[in-house]
């Protein structure tokens, strides 16, 4: 699964890999959390935006979040047939810029923290998927899943699942709308082997984190703890 991920590249950097409309605003982030806003790319009337979105999936037929799941991560073996994001797997597809990841190892106990970065630096795209939830009142929430696959060698050596990651030369037939669902499916494989290099994670207190970005449109979100569930 993913559970923390990081985006350290400038807006600028941002915007020179996916092709987006909009320059955004947003400081780096070396620890990224569920429910946190987070940064994907969509398709929205032929363009390419950016936009920013809850990090945990509510479907739009939830009545109460509070009574669902946390939905940061969504099985890319089972998405398709998933009431969960069976309707965001055809119209719901998105990008999400990320400069890496952190997962853990466990030996018995003991859980050691990685940090998994491309080995030649820079940014990598991961599939996820986008619903946006409507409150009785109107108000509207954005959100999104970051899908996985098996792990490659190279993170299977600490845990056996991965973000599913898109090179760019498959972003459009990923974010293109007129992908079947099925045929979108077919790019989340592992990514190659030598993508990614493993740095062990000092065990000390992170830095202060930069205050996160806020979605433009969104509601409050009703408090809940919810469990980090896998699909």
């Amino acid at each position: 699964m993913c559970g923390r991920f990081m985006l350290t590249a400038t807006p600028e950097e941002v915007r020179r890999l996916f092709a987006h409309l909009d320059l955004p605003n947003f400081p780096p982030r070396d620890d990224i959390r569920p429910t946190e806003p987070i940064g994907v790319v969509v398709v929205a009337e032929g363009v390419r935006r950016f936009r920013l979105v809850r990090w945990g999936f509510w479907p739009s037929w939830v009545k109460d979040p509070r009574d669902f799941s946390l939905l940061i991560n969504a099985r890319a073996e089972t998405a398709l047939d998933k009431p969960s994001f069976r309707a965001a797997m055809r119209n719901g597809r998105c990008l999400v810029p990320a400069t890496g990841f952190v997962e853990w190892r466990r030996d018995g106990t003991k859980r050691t923290p990685f940090r998994v970065v491309p080995r030649a630096g820079g940014l990598v795209a991961f599939a996820g998927l986008t619903e946006t939830w409507s409150a009785p009142d109107g108000s509207e929430v954005d959100t999104a899943a970051i899908l996985t696959v098996d792990a490659n060698a190279t993170v299977g050596a600490i845990h056996d699942r991965m973000p599913a990651v898109i090179p760019p030369e498959r972003f459009a037939a990923w974010l293109d709308p007129a992908t079947e669902a099925k045929a979108a499916a077919k790019l989340l494989v592992p990514a190659p082997d030598d993508l990614f290099e493993l740095e062990p994670l000092a065990a000390k207190p992170p830095p202060p984190r930069p205050r996160a970005p806020r979605p433009a449109r969104s509601a409050k979100p009703p408090d809940g703890d919810g469990q980090m569930d896998l699909f």
